[in-house]
């Protein structure tokens, strides 16, 4: 596996990141991408002066996952958005290395912490489907993983979350947040 830059002028990479992200997103966060006009869009978007965006290429030169990264507060706190492996690669190594890749490149630039927004649409974690309402902490500090949520992915990475938006998709359907601080 290679982890290279996606450039503007590589439009068959950005076709590739655009049908991963489409697959990677259909089962938790269907709504997300629902096509490809609007996966080519975040592709883009990802490509913006001033941000990150990396991919992940397997033996035949062929995209298998990708990761964005924007800057906030000056440069000292990054936002990943998003982290995307084709499910048939899921499970190998390829979004702890892309996170890894985003981490050295955010530090490289003068950032402190990486935070990140994963949405529970689907009622994949005990706070899917419920009003967080008036005790958001206390419905945090008791969150379950109840079909393979990525968030605890990013917790083996030494993520940790540090709040929520409840209803940010709709009644129950919560983002929840997480951090992690990558330089003093």
């Amino acid at each position: 596996m290679q982890i290279l830059d996606l450039l503007t002028k590589n439009e068959a990479g950005i076709r590739q990141a655009a049908a991963v992200m489409m697959a990677g997103f259909k089962e938790h966060s269907p709504g997300y991408v629902p096509d490809l006009d609007t996966a080519l869009g975040e592709v883009h978007k990802a490509l913006l002066p001033g941000r990150i965006c990396r991919i992940a290429l397997d033996a035949q030169d062929g995209v298998v996952g990708w990761i964005g990264g924007r800057s906030g507060y000056e440069g000292l706190v990054w936002e990943l958005h998003p982290l995307v492996v084709d499910p048939a690669h899921q499970g190998k190594g390829i979004g702890r290395a892309l996170v890894s890749d985003l981490e050295n490149l955010v530090r490289a630039r003068g950032g402190l912490t990486i935070q990140l927004g994963t949405d529970d649409e689907d009622d994949s974690t005990s706070l899917g489907g419920v009003d967080l309402y008036p005790d958001v902490l206390g419905r945090l500090a008791g969150i379950r993983n109840l079909r393979r949520h990525p968030y605890e992915f990013y917790q083996k990475l030494g993520y940790v979350i540090i709040g929520a938006i409840p209803d940010a998709n709709g009644f129950g359907k919560q983002d929840i947040l997480m951090a992690k601080r990558i330089s003093r």
